[in-house]
């Protein structure tokens, strides 16, 4: 006969203390099995979570690294010297109006945009660290699809108007890259 023994199974979730059945050994043995096998199960999709989780890790890295560096600094150009460039080369009367309520619908946008932004940041920060955070899908589609109509705003409406005021001089495209160019250029403190 086999001893009466406090045995450790192996459950599903890997915890637990019961006493083993003196009476039914070769019982005992199959539940241990299924409790093992049941983990193994779990362990087998181990591969594709950890995937799963770098890619998340990567994602959110590049996201959080696009909304901090890359978005500040599109919409800062796009303020600073393609607005105004536009304003100040669109004709008085209606195609200057047209410009500025152009540039009021996109600084608004981008107002907007930031904000989405701001209230996703601190999870989107946590999930690129590998830290667990819940991410609201809602929020998230809120974000992309505001800034998916933003891009497509611009592109049908704003840039081919800016290419059409400014294209009627090409010494005022040629300003406009000189402008974003030493606007991007490296700063080197000088000596006297």
């Amino acid at each position: 006969m086999f001893p009466i023994m406090q045995q450790r199974p192996v459950g599903a979730d890997g915890s637990g203390t019961a006493r083993l059945d003196p009476e039914e050994p070769l019982d005992n043995f199959s539940r241990c099995h299924e409790g093992i096998l049941e983990q193994l199960r779990g362990f087998s999709d181990l591969p594709a979570l950890v995937e799963a989780a770098n890619r998340a890790r990567q994602v959110a890295a590049g996201v959080l690294a696009m909304f901090e560096h890359g978005v500040p600094s599109h919409h800062g150009d796009e303020e600073s010297e393609l607005f105004p460039a536009v304003v100040r080369r669109a004709r008085p009367g209606a195609e200057r109006e047209r410009a500025k309520a152009l540039v009021r619908h996109l600084t608004n946008e981008h107002r907007h945009i930031e904000d989405l932004w701001r209230m996703q940041r601190p999870v989107v920060e946590a999930v690129a660290r590998g830290k667990p955070g819940e991410l609201r899908r809602a929020a998230t589609m809120e974000l992309v699809q505001a800034y998916v109509a933003h891009a497509r705003f611009e592109e049908r409406e704003f840039l081919p108007f800016a290419r059409e005021v400014l294209g009627r001089d090409e010494a005022h495209l040629a300003a406009l890259g000189m402008s974003l160019h030493l606007r991007h250029a490296p700063h080197i403190a000088g000596y006297i």
